[in-house]
């Protein structure tokens, strides 16, 4: 069983900043596990390490896409496994680091084995949902009842998803959930969990989007709109550039963008830890990834995990 190491937690606790130490100390290489990341031009809004800073750790699936591409969790975990393969393949560590849920469970559970995208199908269904908000979920209602009361109406991408299952697959998406998932093979996993004081992480967020937008956020979002890239790409949905979109637009002046971004960022932080809460077998350490402190520990209970690899 090969080693793998997974660095989780909100954003702002300093992920990255472990990870980096953690590979420095074992011969690793980094993971990307963040959704925002994996995206070219995508810089200052999403904290993303600029090569200066990665101190010679080799750093996998970041600046992968063009914004307008569209890529799943499906498809996050079959890169994301390529790239576990590889990296031991020449006897390094790879060290998983990132706060996207989602990915890191799809990367080591695996996924259910539904049927493919069908672009035209969602086209349509997209038409049908912008025609009449909330018509999807209602349509899922009556495929699968169980689907539709786990998954919220305003959640139009999980809803589209399960309804275009339904259709494809000509059963129920529960269902196909209960046939179980393709899990990771052949690693042995140690996932250590940050959790940072939360009024010290609020603050942090804070200051971190007051810097982002000081630093050229909505610059970065015009160059990218230069590149020809439409507003309609799914990173732009994202805090901070969702507000810098709507300054430039004229909807918000700089003191209503930054307001707003700071208050949608904290509200993410604490929907991801309530999400990694509940991800199995994390390992939990009570602070940010720079702090010496917790440095020590992870790096303790790493060298301890890999004495039993």
């Amino acid at each position: 069983m090969k080693p793998v190491i997974a660095i989780a937690g909100p954003t702002g606790a300093g992920k990255s900043e472990l990870a980096l130490r953690v590979a420095e100390e074992f011969g690793g290489e980094v993971v990307n596990c963040d959704s925002l990341q994996i995206y070219r031009y995508f810089d200052i809004g999403t904290a993303k390490l600029p090569p200066a800073e990665m101190r010679g750790v080799p750093h996998h699936l970041i600046d992968i896409l063009d914004p307008d591409e569209v890529f799943t969790a499906g498809e996050y975990a079959r890169l994301g496994r390529a790239a576990l393969a590889t990296i031991s393949s020449r006897g390094r560590l790879p060290v998983v680091a990132g706060g996207t849920g989602f990915y890191l469970r799809a990367l080591f559970e695996g996924l259910f084995r539904g049927p493919e995208r069908d672009t035209a199908l969602r086209e349509r269904l997209a038409a049908r949902e912008r025609r009449k908000a909330g018509s999807l979920h209602r349509l899922l209602g009556r495929f699968d009842a169980a689907a539709a009361a786990r998954i919220h109406r305003n959640d139009v991408p999980k809803v589209m998803r399960a309804v275009e299952v339904c259709l494809l697959a000509r059963r129920p998406v529960t269902e196909m959930f209960g046939e179980g998932r393709d899990r990771l093979e052949g690693f042995r996993t140690l996932k250590m969990g940050l959790a940072p004081d939360r009024d010290e992480l609020y603050r942090r967020l804070d200051e971190r989007c007051r810097r982002m937008f000081e630093s050229g956020l909505a610059e970065e979002v015009q160059r990218i709109l230069d590149r020809g890239f439409r507003l309609e790409a799914k990173p732009f949905e994202s805090h901070g550039y969702r507000q810098a979109v709507q300054m430039l637009r004229g909807e918000l002046n700089a003191k209503e963008a930054l307001f707003y971004a700071q208050r949608n960022t904290r509200n993410y932080a604490k929907r991801q830890m309530t999400w990694f809460r509940k991800e199995p077998d994390m390992e939990w350490l009570q602070g940010f990834g720079e702090e010496p402190h917790i440095q020590e520990r992870a790096l303790g209970r790493v060298a301890e995990f890999l004495t039993h690899c």
